[in-house]
């Protein structure tokens, strides 16, 4: 499976099962197991680069297991042949997204304009604030 011009996916990386799918199905839904569990053995990837395996296993949450597989389920259509298609489909997308790498964040300072107005916001709030004090019964 060809996800870019430099990463692709054996065969022996990726297992499928098919399991019975929850929602409509008619006569054949308790007998077609039509939903499938799509599992890439991410962390023992050649393939893979180490910055890419480290950014899927960000991106993937909860569907990363503790071995270090990638597992993605779908049930969205009544064909078997529909559902891994688009299994495969999400698992190549997964990966693309963590081929891109993260721009780097400069961090910069306030301008001095925010700054005075800050404070000037500041010290508006803090007049306001000043206001609502006790009344003096004496004046």
């Amino acid at each position: 499976m060809r996800i870019t011009d430099t990463i692709t996916i054996e065969d022996w990386e990726l297992t499928e099962q098919f399991v019975r799918s929850s929602g409509p199905g008619g006569q054949n839904v308790n007998k077609v197991s039509t939903a499938v569990e799509l599992r890439f053995e991410a962390e023992r990837s050649p393939n893979l680069p180490g910055p890419v395996k480290a950014r899927l296993r960000r991106l993937a949450g909860r569907r990363w297991t503790k071995e270090g597989a990638l597992i993605i389920q779908v049930e969205e259509t009544r064909s078997q042949a529909r559902n891994r298609d688009i299994a495969r489909e999400r698992l190549a997308e997964l990966i693309r997204q963590a081929t891109v790498k993260p721009k780097r964040r400069i961090p910069t300072k306030p301008t001095l304009g925010s700054k005075k107005r800050r404070i000037k916001a500041k010290k508006e709030r803090g007049e306001v604030k000043a206001l609502r004090g006790k009344i003096d019964p004496s004046t």
